[in-house]
């Protein structure tokens, strides 16, 4: 129990680092290589930062759909690090590189109505904000284009090796390969 503790600590300090590292271009770092060690693409994270600004248009559900591609969970009771809940035109973020905010945004429809920091346990504002920016949850996010084409490059490949089997006769093979291709690909789109 006590690893787990100091590893959640320690994966919150590498978070906070780097959105700083991203966020400013006065950080330095200082760490054991085994801090650093997978953080992941750089690039990807980066493409995968939400901006939010009072006015924007933004359909709620999008938003969420995107807080879930970020490695954020939607919690609707207990609201901590990486969590968010959602209660009618109002959305409530807890980033991941935070314990003590978390982020208010209120809807008009399609529109940002207002953004607020606020107490994560008493719901209290603490302040009202014009803008706002979520860094993802997780160092390991890939943006949705990327894993298309990581679809599009893997059935390519199953075309190539189906191709090869029919034309060494290795027909069950083939049907297998197939057969548990398509298993595969339906199961990675529902993620």
């Amino acid at each position: 129990e006590k690893d787990l503790q100091i590893n959640d600590r320690i994966e919150k300090m590498r978070l906070s680092a780097t959105r700083s590292l991203i966020e400013r271009s006065d950080v330095i770092i200082v760490s054991s290589v085994s801090c650093i060690y997978g953080l992941g693409t750089p690039e990807y994270y980066s493409q995968m930062l939400l901006k939010l600004a009072v006015g924007q248009e933004v359909r709620r559900d999008d938003l969420l759909l995107h807080l879930v591609e970020m490695h954020y969970v939607r919690n609707d009771y207990d609201l901590v690090r990486a969590t968010f809940r959602v209660r009618g035109d109002v959305l409530e973020i807890v980033p991941a590189y935070e314990d003590e905010i978390a982020y208010r945004v209120e809807f008009f429809g399609d529109e940002v109505e207002r953004l607020s920091e606020v107490d994560p346990i008493s719901g209290k504002v603490r302040r009202r904000l014009e803008e706002i920016a979520i860094f993802p949850g997780s160092h390991y996010v890939t943006p949705e284009h990327v894993r298309h084409l990581a679809l599009e490059t893997i059935q390519r490949e199953l075309g190539e090796r189906v191709a090869l089997f029919e034309q060494e006769q290795r027909l069950v093979e083939a049907q297998r390969l197939r057969d548990r291709t398509r298993h595969d690909m339906e199961m990675i789109r529902e993620i």
